[in-house]
């Protein structure tokens, strides 16, 4: 089958079921300061599984954008990905195990046609130091399931983490694993849930390939085993208890269900491969990136193919849900993936155009679920494609310098790192290939003693200001830049108050980042500006800066300052007390005002002039505005 397949069968046979299916939410977490990226299918749906009541009602289902950044260095082998789309289907207070577990087990057998003597599970082992009894409800379940297709599924007692490769499948069909394996909360294990906490056990179902066994990976294997037999498809969450005051579990009123499943590893099933990589659209992305290649691809190139072909695929989405390449945050991910991906291309050898190709391939793939990914697919191209030329030098020079080293030190190491970007990982990779040696644990002691270099330098050279507090980053060399930053941030605080007098308090800040040259704004709105409104906007601002208005700043607790009316960006974490600057004669009075980290120029006029250069869409509802001080 191919993944359209899969996920258009999984939809429809949810929605068959009652269910609701809601969009996938971006990539970038609406809301939720606490990650980076929306890395499960779950995460969007937090607060309903807490009690919010979802306005779609109380079955859900939906094929989740996810990125992982922590399986960067994983992928390579037949079945980690940075981007994956998890299937997900939601009771919130509705039905339970008796359901959940029965219409997965349909979905598998009856609508992708899985073989059920392929299909093992494992089950929560229960938790005597905290009193939660294993799932012998589920067990239950699972025996009658199997049992009515002519499978006889013995339930093999407790597998730690610790003793799976010793104990190994004895016959079994259903597996108990403690609580690091079957437990679901957000904190982790029983023990390390705060008070109020919900929690539950889950079910995990594994797709047997039959591959041989890998003895590095312990002695015996079984379905939590990383040889390479087994492979996780699904995960039936039952979240039904809570932590107590006193540490002791209760049921909690209302159960909820959470379903997460891997896409690309129920079409990896579907087709009895358990390489993921050979799925269909990777399978196209391979085919477009042949034509590239001046020897062919071989066999013993499969592990930098694999590389390529996810962090292209990853990248394009980032980009599409308006993620740019960077030096901090999401953009740095980004770059990250695109540069390892040109490095491993490089060591194939790949002619230049394999970037556009491939970025083409996956919004052909992808443009009937995502529509949006087939609108920016020039906008991607330009985004990728801008990277890779401005790498590709650097790229080079870089081999060079690793090819003139006999042993790599964990200095030669960061200078490969800082000067020419290359990944560690790399580093290692090809110094195993080329047999020199690479040093992880000198190489991380290098690094961090020169970020605590750079860190003192900075707060020496600026006196502990950047240009902006709130994001630990220094944007200036040097005073004269330092100047040029701090207007260019004044700036940005007055063009989102112009764009609120103009528009409408509805628009709300969603990103921002401001270099020596200009500032970039991110806000939530709902259409193109018109001329017209582009030039209301840029006047106000120049109309303040006229002013001369005074800019202040005050410290004051958080809650006060959330009721004087200070703007705020919902994704930043910030202190309390939260600093405030606001420009006018009082805060009350104040034109504009919002938490900040600082730095501003004292009053308006030190901006200057301010000029809109560019207005344009970088996802549904959130518009960017580029702006320069002159």
């Amino acid at each position: 089958m191919t993944l359209n397949e899969v996920r258009t069968k999984y939809l429809e046979f949810f929605k068959a079921r009652e269910h609701t299916v809601i969009p996938s939410s971006t990539l970038i977490p609406e809301g939720d300061t606490t990650t980076l990226f929306t890395g499960s299918g779950m995460q969007p749906l937090l607060p309903y599984l807490l009690g919010e009541t979802h306005p779609a009602g109380k079955r859900l289902v939906d094929s989740q954008k996810s990125f992982r950044a922590e399986d960067i260095e994983e992928v390579g082998d037949n079945r980690h990905t940075t981007f994956f789309e998890m299937l997900g289907n939601w009771s919130l207070g509705d039905y339970f195990k008796a359901e959940q577990l029965p219409w997965f087990f349909e979905f598998l057998t009856k609508e992708i046609g899985l073989d059920p003597e392929n299909l093992y599970v494992t089950v929560f082992s229960g938790d005597e130091a905290n009193n939660i009894p294993r799932d012998t409800e589920a067990v239950d379940i699972w025996k009658r399931l199997f049992s009515e297709k002519g499978i006889e599924a013995k339930d093999v007692e407790l597998l730690t983490e610790e003793r799976g490769g010793e104990v190994g499948m004895q016959g079994g069909r259903i597996f108990y694993y403690n609580a690091k394996k079957n437990w679901w909360s957000r904190s982790g294990t029983p023990e390390k849930m705060p008070a109020r906490e919900p929690g539950g056990p889950d079910s995990e179902v594994f797709y047997d390939f039959g591959t041989p066994h890998d003895e590095k990976f312990g002695k015996q294997c079984h379905p939590n085993c990383d040889c390479g037999r087994f492979m996780e498809i699904g995960n039936s969450v039952f979240m039904e208890y809570r932590k107590k005051e006193d540490g002791t579990f209760e049921k909690l009123t209302q159960r909820n269900v959470d379903f997460g499943g891997g896409l690309e590893r129920i079409t990896a099933a579907s087709n009895n491969n358990a390489d993921v990589f050979q799925i269909d659209v990777f399978s196209q992305m391979r085919e477009k990136l042949s034509s590239f290649s001046k020897s062919g691809l071989t066999d013993n190139a499969t592990r930098r193919i694999r590389v390529i072909l996810d962090h292209i695929r990853a990248a394009t989405f980032l980009v599409s849900d308006g993620v740019e390449p960077s030096n901090k945050g999401q953009g740095y991910v980004l770059r990250r993936l695109i540069r390892r991906a040109m490095a491993h291309a490089r060591l194939l050898n790949l002619e230049a155009g394999w970037v556009e190709a491939l970025v083409r391939s996956v919004a052909d793939s992808y443009r009937e679920a995502y529509p949006d990914l087939g609108s920016k697919e020039n906008t991607m191209v330009l985004v990728l494609n801008g990277e890779y030329e401005k790498f590709s030098l650097t790229l080079e020079r870089g081999f060079t310098e690793f090819n003139k080293m006999a042993t790599v030190s964990a200095k030669d190491a960061f200078n490969l790192h800082q000067s020419y970007g290359f990944p560690f990982e790399l580093t290692k990779e090809l110094g195993v290939e080329q047999g020199k040696v690479v040093d992880e644990k000198e190489f991380r002691a290098e690094f961090e003693k020169h970020q605590e270099i750079s860190r003192a330098g900075q707060e020496k050279k600026f006196g502990g200001h950047g240009l902006l507090l709130d994001t630990g980053e220094i944007k200036a060399r040097d005073e004269k830049e330092l100047v040029v930053v701090t207007r260019l941030h004044t700036a940005t605080h007055m063009l989102q108050q112009a764009l609120r007098d103009v528009l409408g308090p509805e628009v709300k800040q969603a990103g921002s980042d401001i270099t020596v040259e200009r500032t970039r704004f991110d806000f939530s709105f709902g259409r193109k500006l018109t001329l017209e409104e582009i030039k209301k906007v840029e006047d106000r601002v120049n109309e303040k800066i006229e002013e001369d208005l005074k800019v202040r700043k005050v410290v004051m607790p958080k809650a006060e300052a959330e009721k004087t009316g200070a703007l705020f960006f919902f994704k930043q974490k910030y202190p309390d007390p939260v600093n405030v600057y606001y420009m006018g004669d009082t805060i009350e009075s104040a034109w504009s005002k919002e938490f900040c980290g600082g730095p501003h120029v004292n009053h308006t006029a030190e901006v200057l002039k301010f000029r809109i250069a560019k207005e344009e869409a970088v996802a549904a509802g959130v518009r960017r505005i580029r702006g320069v001080v002159e």
